[in-house]
């Protein structure tokens, strides 16, 4: 199904990237959001965020104030003109959101990866005019991520923008959850009008990866940002380590380069088409490697050998990686391509020696 978006954008904000979403994590008290509010406005964020519900992985924690901050969000706008901006995760969310006057809502990883969740936001969102932000699902599932939108369009919303906020691992390294880039140049690639915002609060979860996310998202040609600030990060109630203050995102946004999305690339065509040279080289190379791979298949099967030397494998990889790592290829692309390559090869002896 093909989909065309509209604008998300709301009267009064320019249509300059990067669109900015700016606030708390979570809405702690009145004081807490509208001092927020007032040091985002001098920076000239536009929409303000809070968490008024907030999801947590065991009960016990901090799970929002509720309804009782979205009057504080209405004040917001009355003492600042900036628009406001909330997560649900329920059909009452909603109601309760467009009932306080809340201009945008963004639905959370947990709730994107659940069908049945996403099916009520839509439900309860028909007919409703109103930008909607979809983050993506907490596993790097692109299907699932498309599948969410989809529901939301299929109600009559066309107003709607994704939140690539990375993919949680059991494997913690840098990130707070890995931003798996490519997913969300796949889903731009397969959805080219929707607009996509970076959160890089989310993927780097350390207050010093903000910036360094922030202008990658905008070398990949994202629409916008949104970024956790906190008048006072170190005593928020929920992830103060990843908030900033209003004023650190004014330096970062001020030292962000912003290049031209809109430039020809006619004078690239030289260079590409080396690439796709390069390319056919590879495929080439890949398929005599294959065809190797399946005489060694038929001499495994002619010798009743297991398809799979462990000994050989850890050799390759090592091997291939320390090779590629000193002509100044990255350790985790050359696992990644070799790992790939090492799996279909073992699925071609498999295939082969079962004939």
């Amino acid at each position: 199904m093909e989909m065309q978006f509209q604008s998300i954008l709301l009267p009064g904000i320019d249509a300059k990237r990067p669109l900015v979403i700016s606030g708390p994590c979570s809405a702690e008290s009145e004081e807490q959001v509208l001092q927020t509010a007032h040091e985002l406005a001098k920076t000239g964020v536009k929409i303000f965020r809070a968490g008024i519900w907030k999801p947590r992985t065991k009960p016990g924690g901090f799970e929002g104030v509720g309804v009782i901050g979205l009057p504080w969000l209405k004040k917001v706008k009355e003492q600042t003109g900036m628009y406001t901006a909330v997560e649900v995760a329920t059909e009452r969310h909603v109601f309760e959101a467009l009932k306080h006057g809340v201009d945008i809502l963004w639905i959370g990883a947990r709730t994107t990866a659940n069908p049945f969740a996403m099916q009520e936001i839509a439900d309860a969102l028909k007919g409703v005019d109103i930008p909607v932000l979809v983050k993506n699902p907490v596993n790097p599932d692109l299907e699932l991520w498309i599948g969410a939108i989809e529901r939301l369009y299929n109600a009559g919303l066309t107003r709607i923008g994704a939140i690539h906020r990375g993919f949680s691992t059991y494997d913690k390294k840098i990130y707070r959850n890995q931003p798996a880039w490519h997913i969300a140049i796949e889903l731009r690639r397969r959805l080219p009008n929707l607009p996509i915002v970076c959160d890089p609060s989310h993927i780097g979860g350390k207050r010093e990866l903000i910036s360094p996310l922030c202008q990658q998202a905008m070398d990949l040609g994202f629409d916008g940002l949104i970024v956790e600030t906190h008048c006072n990060p170190d005593c928020a109630w929920s992830d103060k380590s990843q908030q900033i203050t209003p004023e650190t995102l004014g330096l970062i946004l001020d030292t962000l380069v912003i290049r031209d999305t809109t430039q020809s690339t006619e004078s690239l065509s030289t260079l590409r088409h080396q690439i796709d040279q390069m390319d056919d080289q590879l495929l080439e190379l890949l398929a005599k490697r294959m065809r190797i791979s399946g005489e060694i298949a038929q001499y495994k099967k002619e010798h009743n050998m297991p398809v799979l030397q462990t000994g050989r494998y850890d050799e390759i990889l090592t091997k291939r990686v320390n090779q590629g790592v000193e002509m100044n290829m990255s350790d985790e692309f050359l696992k990644t391509v070799f790992e790939a390559i090492h799996e279909e090869s073992v699925r071609h002896q498999i295939e082969l020696i079962n004939k």
